[in-house]
């Protein structure tokens, strides 16, 4: 199957290279970055062994998306797309905390409210709620983010005591932050969807907040299906959803959850072309148009070309 797993180019003028999870970051002289989303996929914090076909191409244009979609609450990074895998823009100075929002009772805080925990980063969840269930209202716990490892639950008290963020630069993330997942649940539930969670990224741009990474994507959000919603509620099954939260699971099962003695299992070839087929599933049901399917014939040549022509034109 084809897929993109990494790339290796040296571009005149480049002065930096940053490999993360899913994505290569060339940077360029006044503070540019080309951003390449290859077809890795990522679950609790390791890399997984297989590449997704169209993964990179899904992430970058709903990301493109919903950044274009949001200008008006919060400027973003974005610059250009000039190929379904890259994404060219500013570099900002990162704020080193992930802004989650959760509007309902599942994944993470589903998994610590179910070992008895009622406070989650300093945000008390009310008692007797059950799996998938709204809160009363969003609630945002941040996690700081880690060079390698695991991030790690925090509270706004404690990111003001450490000084990892000034308070009032946090009130108005907080601020944005809830604004933006406001926006994404507007635009969800115009596609039938339910935004259920998600996290944002930050960082300073001539000292001024500029939203970073990628927004509301399969990778960064949960998504339900509005349509059968309250009933999976009412019966206690599983929601419909569109996230990557299927393939943690999948995980689980398989005994893998990042831990330190945990093996990485194999993956088939139907198990990668399923995870692929949710990816576009996704896609389509957000856009309201199929995936326009990349060629993959020569695409490192046809990045590597897009991004040297982007960044001298």
């Amino acid at each position: 199957m084809n897929a993109l797993s990494a790339t290796h180019f040296e571009f005149p003028g480049q002065t930096g290279f940053y490999k993360g999870k899913v994505r290569d970051v060339y940077s360029f002289e006044n503070d540019r970055i080309a951003i390449v989303a290859c077809d890795r996929i990522s679950a609790f914090d390791h890399i997984l062994p297989r590449s997704i076909p169209f993964k990179g191409q899904i992430l970058t244009q709903i990301a493109a998306l919903f950044l274009d979609q949001t200008q008006d609450i919060v400027l973003n990074w974005k610059t250009a797309t000039p190929d379904p895998q890259v994404t060219l823009g500013k570099k900002c100075d990162p704020i080193p905390v992930e802004f989650v929002v959760r509007g309902y009772l599942t994944g993470h805080a589903w998994r610590e409210y179910k070992s008895g925990k009622r406070l989650l980063c300093g945000v008390v969840m009310p008692d007797g709620m059950v799996e998938n269930q709204a809160f009363p209202q969003p609630i945002l716990t941040p996690a700081t983010k880690a060079e390698t490892g695991h991030d790690e639950d925090i509270s706004f008290e404690d990111i003001v005591r450490r000084r990892i963020v000034a308070e009032d630069l946090l009130n108005e993330l907080y601020r944005i932050s809830f604004q933006l997942f406001q926006r994404g649940t507007e635009i969800a539930a115009e596609r039938g969807l339910i935004l259920v969670d998600t996290k944002y990224e930050f960082g300073l741009w001539e000292q001024k907040p500029m939203l970073i990474d990628e927004i509301h994507t399969p990778d960064s959000s949960r998504y339900f299906y509005a349509d059968s919603y309250s009933r999976c509620l009412e019966e206690g099954n599983p929601q419909r959803q569109l996230s990557k939260e299927f393939v943690r699971e999948w995980l689980i099962q398989q005994g893998f959850q990042g831990r330190e003695n945990d093996v990485m299992p194999e993956m088939s070839d139907e198990w990668v072309q399923e995870i692929s087929e949710r990816y576009q599933e996704l896609y389509q049901v957000m856009t309201g148009s199929p995936l326009n399917k990349r060629d993959y014939s020569g695409i490192e040549q046809s990045i590597q070309t897009s991004i040297i022509q982007s960044m001298h034109s």
